[in-house]
């Protein structure tokens, strides 16, 4: 029967629950079991894809469209399976399929509650997971214990173990010891408040995750273990890390994965971390410096590209390059042209977004890369700026621009296609999830991918407008891959030019540190090439990349 595993949090936010299930999943599937995840959000929204980027951060996209917490990003690098709209439920959604169900009649007429109606709903959600040809489901439940958003969720997960048995759950919690400077003293008053707040609801953690700065005394693990009622050997220490990769391997020596295999009897499974181990080392020794622009408009904060920086890292790793990200408002794009530190950059980044800020900014982005040999990487919306740069100043096209930006443009070089403009529900044209593209023979990117046939996720409305593509075509300006049907273009490039590309696909969200996404890889590489141009006196690194069971 398949097991389950459920990650809560207390004392506050962002301790690292996602970090933790992640680093988990990884561990288990190392040791050859099949895993799959899964995170539950208490706000209301059906989804955050109508969430501004400044409340939730990026928005994951999965194969099959879904439009998931940012969690469902890092459970993908780390356990490295594609996850499914499925693994993603929020209160808003849970709530609008039980009143859909009594709008039908689906309750005979019965009083709708929280017990058992929406508890029953939530159960329903975990429980589509445990297929077949999954060992370990994992599910993360987003906020802190305490929130009043969280109740339903842990009522449900209560209850759970007593429908599947008790044999088949186990509960992870994860809390904080904080370090006091004054007193230099490591607190766990915090963790056992927390535990006792999760106890009041009925659940006693099988296993705690302590937070800290540093390592913890075994005099406070035992005391963890005396007043919050677990053996000393499930009190896991997660001490800050050096880098994000390194976590699973400090779970593993912490003992985490084998206390789990031993309350599920998973005793036949040896564990092999031999690529991880590869991966963290390299990791460590990615030290040349290369610097990388991200010209965005929500760069206050960094989570809402989070799938992007992680997937520079691994090109990074690839080569072994240190990514230095520099964050640039899109809106100062045209000051720092003007003063040359824009070319101070080894290459940049245009990211997607929505909304009509800072577009022109990112426009004098792509042109300055375009005209002086910058590497420049366009995403999405990215893609669609290099197009209207490349219009307005190469092709004549005075004032072309996307029409979502400006409708009386004469030269709408980006527009919705004809098939959507009936369409009242914008959701409905939205192009979300994966889409195959036929790449160009012979072209930079069907080099890049080694084929002419690849697969990557969508996240957007507009397109490359088929009615200026033969003035494009005209020139160096290069429509390298489209739909298989030929209709809709889905990457750019330009000929004579180190690196100007761009893809209408959000090739971050199938990036793996191990196995990084094709046009991450290349754009590092080129961009490392013009940092060593520049700086000839770097240090050699004696790294056999292209030997390495990790290479691409």
């Amino acid at each position: 029967m398949t097991k389950h595993i459920f990650v809560t949090g207390g004392v506050a936010s962002s301790l690292g629950k996602g970090i933790t299930a992640s680093s988990l999943g990884r561990l288990l599937k190392s040791r050859g079991l099949r895993v799959t995840m899964q995170k539950l959000d208490p706000y209301l929204n059906v989804d955050p894809g109508t969430m501004n980027p400044f409340e939730h951060g990026e928005v994951f996209v999965t194969d099959d469209g879904g439009e998931t917490d940012l969690d469902l990003g890092h459970y993908e690098r780390f356990i490295d399976e594609p996850l499914s709209r499925d693994s993603n439920a929020t209160t808003g959604s849970i709530y609008s399929a039980v009143i859909a169900a009594e709008r039908r009649g689906d309750y005979l007429g019965k009083t709708v509650q929280v017990i058992p109606h929406i508890t029953d709903e939530i159960k329903r959600r975990i429980t589509r997971l445990a297929v077949d040809s999954v060992d370990v489901v994992i599910t993360e439940i987003g906020g802190t214990v305490g929130d009043i958003e969280i109740l339903p969720f842990l009522e449900a997960i209560r209850q759970f173990r007593l429908d599947v048995g008790r044999e088949n759950v186990c509960y992870v919690h994860v809390t904080l010891v904080p370090f006091i400077g004054p007193s230099g003293e490591q607190k766990t008053k915090p963790t056992q408040h927390s535990v006792t707040e999760l106890r009041s609801r009925g659940i006693q953690p099988d296993i705690i995750v302590c937070r800290s700065e540093g390592p913890l005394a075994p005099d406070l693990k035992r005391k963890i273990s005396n007043l919050c009622d677990v053996p000393v050997e499930a009190v896991v220490n997660a001490a800050d890390a050096r880098n994000l990769y390194e976590v699973p391997l400090i779970m593993h020596d912490e003992g985490l994965d084998d206390y789990v295999c031993k309350m599920f009897g998973f005793s036949d499974t040896d564990i092999d971390l031999s690529e991880w181990e590869i991966l963290v080392d390299r990791v460590e020794n990615s030290t040349i410096p290369v610097r990388i622009g991200i010209i965005g408009k929500y760069v206050a904060l960094p989570d809402a590209y989070l799938s992007v920086v992680e997937s520079l890292k691994h090109g990074g790793f690839f080569h072994a390059a240190d990514v230095s990200v520099e964050w640039v408002q899109a809106e100062d794009v045209e000051a720092m042209t003007a003063d040359g530190r824009l070319g101070e950059l080894d290459g940049i980044v245009i990211p997607g977004g929505f909304g009509e800020r800072g577009v022109e900014g990112k426009i004098a982005a792509a042109q300055y890369a375009r005209e002086n040999d910058l590497p420049c990487l366009g995403l999405c919306l990215g893609m669609q700026v290099m197009t209207i740069e490349f219009a307005r100043h190469v092709l004549n096209m005075a004032g072309a621009h996307s029409s979502e930006f400006d409708p009386k443009t004469a030269f709408p070089v980006i527009d919705l296609m004809e098939t959507q403009r009936d369409v009242t529900d914008m959701g409905g044209t939205m192009r979300l999830g994966a889409y195959i593209a036929q790449l160009q023979p012979g072209s930079r990117v069907a080099e890049i991918y080694e084929s002419e046939v690849v697969s990557e996720r969508h996240r957007h409305r507009y397109e490359f407008n088929a009615k200026f593509r033969s003035r494009f075509d005209e020139s160096d300006f290069v429509c390298s891959g489209t739909s298989p049907d030929g209709r809709l273009v889905e990457f750019i490039e330009l000929k004579n030019h180190p690196f100007w590309i761009g893809t209408q696909a959000h090739p971050e969200f199938k990036s793996r540190p191990e196995r990084p996404a094709p046009l991450f890889r290349e754009f590092i590489g080129t961009a490392l090439a013009r940092s060593e141009g520049r700086n000839p006196h770097l240090p050699d690194l004696d790294l056999d990349i292209e030997s390495s069971s990790l290479s691409a």
